[in-house]
C-alpha cells in the first residue's frame, strides 16, 4: 500500500495524533501543541485480530479526521500496555492477543510521519508534564489506577525508561509475598490491592471477614465495579469507605518506598479509580506521610490529574510524540 505523506509544504497548524490502545477499543484524537484535543474518535481493537488490519483502520481514521481541516500531521504518539519506547514495539500484550508488533513499521505502511510508542502510564506522565498537574516539575511520579496499576516516572526532567524500555513497574512491586495472585503470575503485587480490580477484591474480603453494614453485600463479585464501590462510599457506606481506606493505606506504604528511591516533588494519581477524588487521595496522603523516611516528610505532594477525566490517555499519547519531536 502506498504511504501517504501528510507533511507537505503547506502552512497549516501542526497537530499530532494521540492514540490510546486498549483491550477492546482504541481512542484517538488530534492534539495541538497547547494540549487541546481538536477532534477524535475510537475504533475496536478486536483482540486476536491481525495487528496489520487494526493499524490500517487507525491510519484511515486519522486521514478522515484531517479532512477539511487546515492542519498538518506532525507525528503519531501511541500509548499501550507492554509498549517499548526504545524499540517502537508492543510485546506480549495479553489483552490484545499480540505477541510482537513493530508499531512504527505498521504505521509507516500508511503514514509518512514520525511515530513514538510507550506504555500508557509513561504517556500519562508526559501528558501531566506538558499539559497537566506536573507542568514546571522535573521530578514526579504518575500512578494510573485502572484495571491494573501503572506508573510513569520522570527524573530530572526526563522519562525513566531503564536499560530495556520497561522501567517503572511500581504496580508489580510486592506488598505481600504470600498475598493475592496477580495476572503476572506472582503473588502480592501492589496492583492486586490498589486498582479497580484490587478495590473490588478488598470489598469481597470485607464482606466475608467483617460485619460492616453495606449495600454492596447484595452484589455478586461479577457485578461489582469500582464505580459502584465509589458511589456507595459517597453515600457513606461503611464497608465501601473501609475498602478505600485499605487501598489508600497500602498505596501510601509502597509510594513511601518509591519516594525513598526517587525523591519526587509530587505523586499524581490518574485513571478511572482516581476519579473517586478524596476517597482515595486522603488515605493515600495520610499513609504516605506516615511511612516516609523522615527527611521527606511534608515535602511530597499527592495530587489529582490535571488533565481532567476525558481524553486523558489521548492527551498523554499526544504529549509523547510532541516530546519525541523535541517540541515539548
Amino acid at each position: 500500500m502506498q504511504t501517504e505523506n501528510l507533511n507537505t509544504d503547506r502552512t497549516e497548524t501542526r497537530v499530532v495524533l494521540g492514540v490510546d490502545i486498549g483491550g477492546t477499543s482504541a481512542k484517538f484524537g488530534l492534539v495541538d501543541r497547547e494540549g487541546c484535543c481538536l477532534s477524535g474518535g475510537s475504533i475496536p481493537t478486536g483482540a486476536g485480530r491481525p495487528p496489520a488490519a487494526f493499524f490500517e483502520d487507525l491510519c484511515a481514521a486519522a486521514r478522515r479526521l484531517l479532512e477539511g481541516r487546515e492542519s498538518l500531521l506532525a507525528g503519531v504518539g501511541i500509548g499501550a500496555a507492554n509498549a517499548n519506547f526504545y524499540t517502537g514495539t508492543i510485546e506480549r500484550s495479553p489483552n490484545l492477543g499480540w505477541e510482537y508488533v513493530d508499531v512504527r513499521a505498521e504505521i509507516g505502511k500508511h503514514l509518512d510521519v514520525p511515530v513514538a510508542v510507550t506504555n500508557d502510564a509513561n504517556a500519562a506522565a508526559l501528558g501531566e508534564m506538558l499539559f497537566g498537574a506536573a507542568r514546571g516539575m522535573r521530578d514526579f511520579i504518575v500512578i494510573t489506577l485502572g484495571t491494573g496499576l501503572g506508573s510513569g516516572i520522570v527524573a530530572n526532567g526526563s522519562m525513566v525508561y531503564g536499560a530495556d524500555g520497561f522501567a517503572g513497574e511500581i504496580g508489580h512491586t510486592i506488598v505481600d509475598p504470600a498475598g493475592r495472585v496477580c495476572a503476572c503470575g506472582r503473588r502480592g503485587c501492589l496492583e492486586t490491592y490498589c486498582s479497580a480490580t484490587g478495590l473490588c477484591r478488598t470489598v469481597q474480603e470485607l464482606i466475608c471477614d467483617t460485619v460492616l453494614e453495606s449495600e454492596l453485600r447484595s452484589s455478586s463479585y461479577r457485578d461489582l465495579t469500582a464505580r459502584k464501590v465509589s458511589e456507595a462510599a459517597g453515600r457513606g457506606d461503611p464497608l465501601a469507605l473501609a475498602a478505600f481506606e485499605s487501598c489508600g493505606d497500602t498505596l501510601g506504604l509502597k509510594l513511601a518506598d518509591a519516594v525513598a528511591h526517587l525523591g519526587p516533588e509530587a505523586v499524581i494519581l490518574c485513571g478511572g479509580m482516581a476519579a473517586a477524588g478524596e476517597l482515595i487521595l486522603r488515605p493515600t496522603k495520610r499513609s504516605l506521610e506516615k511511612h516516609l523516611f523522615p527527611i521527606y516528610r511534608g515535602k511530597v505532594k499527592v495530587l489529582p490529574s490535571g488533565l481532567g477525566e476525558t481524553n486523558t490517555a489521548v492527551l498523554g499519547a499526544g504529549a509523547l510524540i510532541w516530546n519525541a519531536l523535541g517540541e515539548a
